[in-house]
């Protein structure tokens, strides 16, 4: 089974058309009409698809560590900072996650990018 990936609003599309390109599964924040979301509700859907939210916004790491140490379970986060993570790299190392993870290496964590 691979790591299916949600992406949050602003990643950009180039990031999500590479994915795709390779054969990764990738549904968008706009594509699900998720994109004006709260984190806290972006959290919720992303785990009821059952996918991974890949994201830029530190505020999701905030989310992700309130619900760490509250046991709140969720199918994880995967977070690169735009400013530290070229959109290549990116894509190589969601690749990665996606084909040679599996979902419960990332539930409940966070994982950041460069790998």
């Amino acid at each position: 089974m691979s790591v299916n990936l949600y992406m949050d609003a602003h990643i950009p599309k180039a990031i999500t058309i590479g994915l795709r390109l390779l054969g990764v599964d990738v549904i968008t924040a706009q594509e699900d009409k998720a994109d004006k979301l709260s984190d806290p509700e972006l959290m919720d859907r992303a785990d009821a698809l059952k996918r991974v939210l890949f994201t830029f916004d530190d505020d999701l790491l905030i989310e992700a560590a309130n619900r760490q140490n509250a046991n709140v379970p969720f199918s994880g986060v995967i977070y690169a900072s735009p400013l530290r993570v070229s959109i290549g790299t990116c894509i190589r190392n969601l690749e990665i996650i996606a084909k040679a993870g599996e979902p419960e290496d990332l539930a409940n964590k966070v994982e950041f990018l460069p790998l």
